[in-house]
């Protein structure tokens, strides 16, 4: 018990101490393909976003950190009448597939000058879920009804490589360096089921699903924003 306390006190007074600009933060714009038996079942490219935060104190080539992201891999709309006793009333009504990834990582990456190239490892989890809404035709964005369709998860890890290069630092004081981040990784996704386009189907007015399982392997590019801070 003494150990953990000495252990944790210990993070506490690195992360107090150490020199300004010990933390990093981004925002990304994703683009992930599917792999493996996921691209045969998911011809669709996932478009979204990411973003993450870590600590990676100047001195040392490492930052811990954790990182979130959401694609969509999908979506159909149409419009139909409100419901068989309202015929004269019409909504619109999208369906779409949606992926978030969550994951622990490890980047090994140089804390100082102008170009910093690293390369990461991370573990987590893949999240597929499938999500039906109305929106009033007159006031588009504004929801009506919704229903999550269909979901799964499965575990995740993987690793990756990119580069971050510096585009602004402020001449003096504690404000935030920027960088541009430019990375690849590939994430190897567990076994899953989940829904594409095309998968819920009216049959004799009831709802039937083709449901699809295999794992989630993605190759996933990003490109993005950093604060070194």
């Amino acid at each position: 018990m003494r150990t953990v306390a000495l252990v944790f006190f210990g993070f506490i007074a690195l992360t107090t101490t150490t020199s300004a600009q010990s933390w990093q933060g981004g925002l990304d714009f994703l683009v992930g393909s599917p792999q493996g038996e996921f691209r045969k079942n998911v011809e669709h490219v996932g478009y979204g976003l990411a973003g993450n935060v870590g600590f990676a104190p100047e001195g040392t080539p490492i930052m811990l950190g954790l990182e979130f992201g959401y694609m969509n891999y999908g979506s159909a709309s149409r419009r139909e009448r409100f419901s068989t006793t309202i015929p004269d009333v019409f909504v619109d009504v999208t369906t779409t597939n949606n992926f978030l990834l969550g994951h622990a990582m490890l980047r090994l990456q140089p804390n100082t000058g102008k170009f910093r190239p690293y390369i990461q490892g991370m573990i987590g989890f893949h999240y597929l879920f499938t999500e039906t809404e109305i929106e009033n035709i007159n006031v588009p964005g504004q929801e009506v009804a919704s229903s999550n369709n269909f979901s799964d998860g499965a575990f995740s890890y993987g690793g990756g490589a990119g580069l971050m290069f510096l585009v602004y630092s402020p001449d003096e004081g504690d404000q935030s360096d920027i960088f541009v981040d430019l990375g690849v990784r590939y994430v190897f996704g567990g076994e899953a089921e989940y829904l594409k386009e095309g998968s819920i189907r009216n049959v004799d007015g009831n709802v039937a699903y083709d449901v699809l399982k295999s794992r989630t392997d993605l190759l996933v590019f990003q490109v993005g924003v950093s604060l070194r801070f």
